[in-house]
């Protein structure tokens, strides 16, 4: 006597051991010439009518899987796997609608019986009308067969009451969405053009289902329209907690959409999706929630600054051509052109993971912390008249237009929200298509020198935060920074450029000579030094940037020359 321990398979779902027994079973074959079936004329391998297995592996080669190891995966089932079986013992679900010749074996509807089409009629007929448990009610069998065989036969023809795999079933309904235009007329709008490509169609599904839907929906539809139902098929892991641990109720540990949809909003619960690696498993749970909580909170107050800085602005009236923009607008219409052909690739290729990462820096780095901070002194202070404004203006509004459109997809909600306020008389964000960057906005020169003056002013904003440290100053607007630049090329570069705008300073020097010992260096910049000094003059009032010539202007003592003039013109509206 003794003790084996092995293990045993349970159903996951009510926990007990799973009970085998041997019951007949419907096949499809896999290897049976399909010709034989549906009247394929195409040939397979060794130029024979091809089989269903055949069929099948040469889609499989056609379609385009996301990731690309789900083609292995499911070429490798469907290499190995034996005869398709299509029955399921169950007490309910859809009948296998034939009959079976008990002494004869025939199956009807089937090859070689004159009444199939008739058959086929009353059966469709029926189910039409009173559903498919029509089937197993009492004297189906007279009903369906009465007529199309003797009435003395009747009694050998046994009416099969086994059901149809329930993968059967999700395997047929491209049948019924994708082609059935009658009984769906929206069905012209299913299939789009895809950057003037074919028509395309995609299934999206968990990685399990290359051994379900994925699969069933080959086979169903390779044995009966000799082609896969999808063009592309990506496929998912599963959503897992903070810790990776699966998702139960007797765990405690589920996230529910809904729940997170009340407290965030649904936005926030889209951007986890495209930011998430979709090709792996995902972890969700209140710490990640928060993340990326932050990361849209950035997004949004971007849209929502730009919104307001074009309250005012008409765009009929107050464009700027290209040709007369400052460098820095020229510079961020480049960066536009140079992200269009990013994001559209990564649009294409299902990587919405690059498509948040790329436009989160773009408005957190170069919009956010670069250009509308530099820029924020020219559109509050500058006069309404002015070019520069006019111009920084005309680029917010194509970076919005832009970046809203490119946001759209992931977050619908919001982009809405934000187009409608722009466009009042817009139908919606989502009816527009990728905007058309011209090519003339390509700069590429332009950028490489604008990397330089980059380079030395994260220089100045190093020296300028340790000043802040040290309470030395308060804003970087209370700074004279006096800039050395050793290097020929960053020199030449800086030269003619208004470094104090550039580095948000009330005023800046910049000198080829040596730096003094103890200026300000970063290792990666050599060449520029930063000798930090207090900025003279007195504060203006309105711009906060500390001059020399504040109360220059006797009409406006507590402005600065320009400030003044500004406010001049705007008196002069007002009382226009």
């Amino acid at each position: 006597r003794g003790r084996l321990k092995h293990q045993y398979p349970h159903s996951w779902r009510s926990k007990k051991p799973v009970i085998f027994r041997n019951t007949p079973q419907w096949f499809i074959s896999m290897d049976t010439p399909l010709a034989s079936v549906t009247g394929a004329t195409a040939t397979g391998r060794g130029g024979n009518a091809p089989t269903l297995r055949q069929t099948a592996l040469g889609e499989i080669e056609r379609v385009e899987w996301v990731p690309t190891s789900g083609q292995n995966r499911i070429t490798g089932m469907i290499e190995n796997r034996p005869d398709w079986v299509v029955s399921r013992q169950r007490a309910w679900g859809v009948p296998i609608a034939v009959f079976r010749n008990v002494e004869t074996e025939q199956v009807i509807p089937g090859p070689g019986f004159a009444g199939n089409e008739e058959l086929v009629r009353r059966i469709e007929t029926a189910f039409h009308e009173a559903g498919a448990d029509v089937w197993f009610e009492a004297g189906a069998r007279e009903r369906f067969l009465k007529g199309l065989v003797p009435d003395t036969e009747l009694g050998q023809w046994e009416q099969v009451r086994d059901v149809l795999d329930v993968w059967f079933d999700s395997g047929s309904t491209h049948a019924f969405t994708m082609e059935d235009a009658e009984a769906f007329p929206g069905l012209a709008g299913i299939r789009r053009q895809l950057d003037g490509g074919p028509d395309r169609v995609m299934y999206l599904e968990g990685s399990d289902q290359h051994r379900g839907w994925f699969h069933s929906s080959l086979l169903e539809s390779c044995g009966t329209r000799l082609r896969a139902p999808y063009d592309v098929v990506l496929t998912h892991g599963f959503v897992l907690d903070e810790k990776g641990q699966k998702m139960s109720k007797s765990l405690g540990n589920v996230v529910a959409p809904q729940d997170v949809m009340k407290t965030t909003g649904a936005d926030i619960l889209r951007l986890w999706v495209a930011a998430s690696d979709y090709s792996d498993d995902l972890r969700i749970g209140p710490e990640i929630l928060k993340t990326f909580a932050e990361t849209y909170r950035k997004l949004r107050n971007s849209l929502r600054w730009m919104l307001g800085a074009l309250a005012h602005f008409d765009a009929d009236k107050d464009t700027i051509a290209l040709g007369d923009m400052p460098e820095l607008e020229r510079l961020m219409l480049h960066e536009l052109a140079r992200l269009d052909g990013e994001v559209r690739d990564a649009y294409r290729t299902y990587e919405y993971r690059k498509v948040v990462s790329l436009l989160s820096q773009f408005m957190n780095t170069e919009l956010s912390a670069f250009y509308f901070d530099i820029r924020k002194d020219t559109l509050y202070c500058e006069a309404p008249s002015s070019l520069k404004r006019k111009a920084a203006l005309t680029v917010i509004d194509q970076i919005f237009r832009t970046v809203s459109v490119w946001l759209a997809p992931i977050l619908s909600f919001t982009t809405e929200e934000a187009w409608g306020h722009r466009y009042p008389e817009a139908v919606s964000v989502h009816l527009e298509v990728f905007p058309d960057i011209p090519a003339e906005w390509r700069a590429d020169v332009l950028a490489e020198r604008w990397e330089k003056l980059r380079r030395i002013r994260s220089v100045v904003t190093g020296a300028l935060e340790i000043e802040r440290a040290q309470k030395r100053i308060g804003s970087s607007l209370e700074a004279h920074p006096v800039i050395h630049v050793t290097d020929a090329e960053l020199l030449a570069v800086a030269n003619g450029v208004d470094l104090a705008e550039l580095c948000i300073t009330s005023a800046a020097t910049l000198t080829a000579d040596a730096s003094p010992a103890g200026a300000f260096t970063l290792p990666d910049v050599p060449g520029v030094a930063v000798e930090p000094r207090r900025a003279e003059g007195r504060k203006c009032a309105r711009s906060w940037r500390i001059t020399p010539d504040v109360g220059a202007d006797v009409a406006y003592p507590d402005l600065s020359q320009r400030d003044a003039e500004a406010v001049r013109e705007i008196d002069a509206m007002v009382r226009a």
